[in-house]
């Protein structure tokens, strides 16, 4: 059994109720709703995989509107004791989900704003959101593989929040779109 996770309802909206082979989580949006929520649900049951699907504002400009696959995570609003933007005290700089794909920066702040993707930009990340990395995190706490889609919303810049509003359905037909074609169901 697989376990399907976003963190808004709204991102599922084009998945049936059920989908064989997999149960359902919505995590509520954030680091700590996500962590607190796949915790739970992987100390509840075991899964052989966790199959994260949800939208992600682009930093690239040149970043297609469709689904891409997340390899590593960081958290663009941490700093460590020397203010190194991106280490934590305590937690991996980075995680990953062991196969190839974008590096996303995750924060616990919608971005739209130019001059936040400005300083992410350089990073390297193509995507930012505000659970990946604690998905993949919990994930590799329970030693249980874990992949994740995100699809396009927004250019993360002046209007995202609109822009993430008005995209979100079309990014949930992608997201069910490639999951059917990845797993058959």
């Amino acid at each position: 059994m697989k376990l399907l996770v976003a963190a808004l309802s709204s991102e599922l909206a084009a998945f049936p109720d059920t989908l064989p082979g997999f149960d359902r989580l919505v995590t509520g949006p954030g680091k700590l709703p996500a962590t607190y929520a796949l915790t739970r649900a992987l100390d509840a049951k075991t899964y052989d995989e966790v199959v994260v699907v949800g939208t992600a504002g682009a930093i690239d400009p040149e970043l297609p509107p469709t689904v891409h696959e997340i390899g590593t995570a960081f958290q663009h609003d941490v700093t460590d004791l020397d203010g190194v933007r991106g280490q934590h005290v305590s937690l991996p700089a980075r995680v990953a989900t062991g196969r190839d794909g974008l590096l996303i920066a995750t924060g616990d702040h919608f971005v739209d704003d130019a001059e936040v993707t400005a300083v992410i930009r350089p990073t390297g990340a193509a995507l930012v959101d505000m659970e990946t990395y604690a998905f993949i995190w919990v994930a590799e706490q329970f030693g249980v593989p874990i992949r994740v889609f995100r699809a396009v919303s927004d250019n993360a810049e002046d209007g995202a929040l609109t822009d993430w509003r008005e995209a979100v359905a079309r990014c949930s037909e992608q997201l069910r779109e490639f999951i059917r074609e990845e797993y058959g169901v």
